[in-house]
């Protein structure tokens, strides 16, 4: 296997055998991924040369064996809104006046303080607030495995990134699905945490960071690192000295719902359903007990969400100076326009529903030890739509299986379940309970054991 296909876990284990080094491996990467950029489009102030300067330093630790922590020479990249020293912060958006960052955000600080060699960002919708890789700063980021459908968002270009061989870990966030859409549609895996799970700034309602990988053991490491306390995120939970490499779990007895219906948007395609219900019976076989979860989501509670939201960003956005309001893409500022002239009864009643969607999801979950469902109802759609409906009035209607778990706050994954008649990835989410984050990493490593043979990682198209 090549150096730029090789799990996190690998790559330390080479590096404690000195069979091979970080500087081997980031220059490796970074070929792989001058092969593959021309066509996917998923970085942002890709940086080769502070990469190798970090290479060189963590080699020369292990040379000495002393290694600064647990992903010393691991190449990385970050989502471009989670902030990096000296590097501007886009949002995704031409509208963006470019200041650098004057200190990493705590994800970043958390990696960069683990070794962690961070190779750039990745790349992103305006403001994230779509589940696509179009944007009006970035160039539209492509799907690996089929360039002419999109790779999900917002976390758009660690979804690529993972699945074309970017190095072992990225870095995304999620408030309705943004790591987990592009997890699904990219065939990687991803841990949407327990609020607050992963300190972030600035912290928000639903706001996470989630590591995007390969494999479950990869993000179990990253959460080691990231999970780390800082003061700066002021929603975030106690710190827990949690054995998060302690993946084996016995499936026998566990209580397992099978939500196939959200209760809202789009209706759930049939390769699709197929794949999570053919999933659902190896999980009997395995001696776990499945039965039907109901759907649990209103109409009214999306549309509640999708007016606070649109409020909410229409006064970001109607802020701007026109000049720059003019960069923003225009989906996004003909969505946003929804929220002017609201009522402050309007406004409130749209925010209460992140309450109602809380109580419900809770409820929903609580006879279950994890939920399992579609990650999205559909598979990766063109890569030139800003949403699958490409209606600003209609934006949200393949959030519904992700979403309520952002309010409620529980962690939820996404791991690949098939494939599509026409070969591409079929997410399945796995949700647990509220904190049981170890809980949720334990039985989607369980899955990968179960799952048929993965087909081969899609490679950069020939020159």
């Amino acid at each position: 296997m090549e150096l730029h296909d090789l799990t996190a876990i690998a790559l330390l284990d080479l590096y404690h055998r000195k069979a091979a080094s970080p500087v081997d491996v980031t220059r490796a990467v970074l070929r792989h991924i001058g092969r593959w950029e021309p066509h996917l489009h998923a970085t942002y102030a890709l940086d080769p040369e502070a990469a190798l300067v970090q290479a060189e330093a963590s080699q020369a630790r292990w040379l000495k064996g002393e290694p600064m922590g647990a992903l010393d020479g691991v190449p990385t990249m970050i989502k471009e809104n989670i902030a990096t020293k000296g590097v501007p912060v886009p949002l995704g958006t031409a509208a963006t006046e470019l200041v650098p960052a004057a200190q990493d955000a705590p994800p970043a600080a958390r990696l960069r303080e683990a070794g962690a060699v961070i190779l750039g960002k990745t790349t992103m919708p305006d403001y994230g607030m779509l589940s696509s890789g179009l944007s009006s700063f970035h160039a539209l980021t492509r799907n690996p495995w089929d360039l002419t459908k999109n790779p999900g968002g917002s976390s758009a270009g660690a979804g690529a990134g993972a699945a074309a061989g970017y190095g072992p870990l990225h870095l995304g966030t999620d408030i309705g699905g943004s790591v987990r859409l592009p997890a699904a549609w990219c065939g990687i895996f991803t841990l949407k945490p327990s609020l607050g799970r992963i300190p972030i700034h600035p912290p928000y309602a639903g706001r996470v960071a989630g590591p995007m990988t390969r494999t479950v053991a990869d993000a179990a490491l990253m959460m080691g690192v990231l999970s780390h306390p800082d003061a700066r995120d002021t929603m975030s939970l106690p710190w827990q000295d949690i054995a998060w490499q302690q993946l084996h779990r016995e499936l026998k007895g566990l209580r397992i719902g099978l939500q196939l219906d959200a209760g809202w948007g789009l209706p759930v395609e049939p390769d699709t359903r197929a794949a999570v219900e053919a999933a659902a019976r190896l999980f009997e076989r395995a001696g776990a007990i499945v039965e039907p979860l109901r759907p649990f989501m209103t109409r009214a509670m999306i549309d509640g969400m999708d007016t606070f939201w649109r409020c909410r960003s229409w006064m970001d956005i109607s802020a701007l100076p026109e000049a720059r309001r003019a960069r923003v893409l225009p989906f996004i500022v003909e969505w946003a326009r929804g929220g002017a002239g609201l009522t402050g009864e309007q406004v409130f009643r749209g925010y209460s529903q992140m309450g109602a969607m809380r109580d419900a999801a809770v409820a929903a979950c609580a006879p279950f030890d994890v939920v399992i469902s579609p990650t999205a109802p559909i598979a990766a759609y063109a890569a030139e739509l800003a949403s699958p409906t490409d209606d600003p009035a209609r934006p949200l209607e393949h959030i519904g299986f992700t979403l309520p778990f952002n309010m409620s706050e529980q962690p939820s994954a996404s791991i690949n379940c098939g494939y599509t008649r026409a070969g591409l990835p079929i997410g399945m989410q796995i949700t647990g309970p509220r904190h049981d984050d170890l809980g949720v990493l334990q039985v989607c490593h369980a899955w990968e054991q179960l799952r048929p043979a993965q087909r081969p990682w899609p490679q950069p198209p020939s020159a």
